[in-house]
């Protein structure tokens, strides 16, 4: 039987495969639909072509772009605002109408630091996705975009503390950059992705340019296959509207 439909929402190109895509792919291997919406990075660019190539191998479909500009890269959309600068009713409109086209039992975005890195295209995903989802529902509020649809879950990821020290830090993130976590308490559900870390891993890695650059998947590529799937094979998730002790899932439930 299939698990719940899913609907991604994330920053940059390679955030769904570090972040969820583990869930994407546990999902898609079930014969649920899912999908990924991505707010920067235009179609044509370099990064677009990789995220194609992740989305395939996590079984996820083609690329949903919203086409902005990375807040730091004004190449990754030539013409286009700054994700951060783009009207809010805009942005909050256009994937009102990916969540109500695809109607997914739950969604996934960043968490409200924006994840480890607290990166502000990371953070405005997440305030952008919990508008989204909250107005898809809502029949009177954006009607262009198609009839509502209300999610049963939304899903943060995150990284709870006691994880950030075992993983390492200085894998995590590169030195001297500040660190976002979360109380161990606050994590809904713990996913054991290990059967598709490799799947996981696959997908990251189709992000040549950061692997290249030294980002976090060039740092995964670094480490010796054994502390690579370690590093992957569970991902974290706080259900929104839930921050205090729950009875932690092994799995995301609608």
């Amino acid at each position: 039987m299939p698990l719940p439909s899913l609907l991604a929402v994330f920053a940059h190109p390679d955030d769904e495969s570090l972040a969820s895509g583990g869930v994407l792919a546990q999902h898609a291997a079930s014969g649920a639909r899912t999908t990924v919406v991505t707010a920067t990075w235009a179609e044509g660019t370099r990064r677009a072509g990789e995220l194609a190539q992740a989305l395939r191998i996590l079984g996820a479909g083609e690329p949903r772009m919203l086409g902005y500009a990375d807040a730091h890269v004004p190449e990754s959309a030539p013409g286009a605002p700054r994700f951060c600068d783009a009207p809010l009713d805009e942005v909050v409109g256009r994937l009102v109408r990916h969540v109500r086209e695809f109607r997914p039992e739950i969604v996934i975005t960043h968490d409200a630091y924006g994840n480890l890195s607290g990166h502000p295209d990371h953070v405005h995903a997440h305030r952008v996705t919990v508008l989204a989802v909250q107005a898809a529902g809502w029949g009177r509020l954006y009607p262009e975009t198609g009839a509502a649809w209300e999610p049963s879950a939304l899903y943060l990821a995150t990284h709870p503390e006691s994880a950030v020290r075992a993983l390492g830090r200085e894998v995590l993130l590169r030195p001297g950059r500040a660190m976002y976590s979360v109380p161990d308490e606050w994590v809904s559900a713990v996913v054991d992705v290990g059967p598709w870390a490799e799947q996981k891993l696959d997908a990251i890695m189709a992000h040549r340019s950061e692997v290249v650059r030294g980002a976090l998947p060039g740092r995964l590529a670094a480490l010796e296959p054994t502390d690579r799937a370690r590093v992957v094979s569970t991902e974290w998730y706080v259900r929104h509207g839930i921050v205090a002790p729950v009875e932690t899932q092994s799995d995301l439930a609608p």
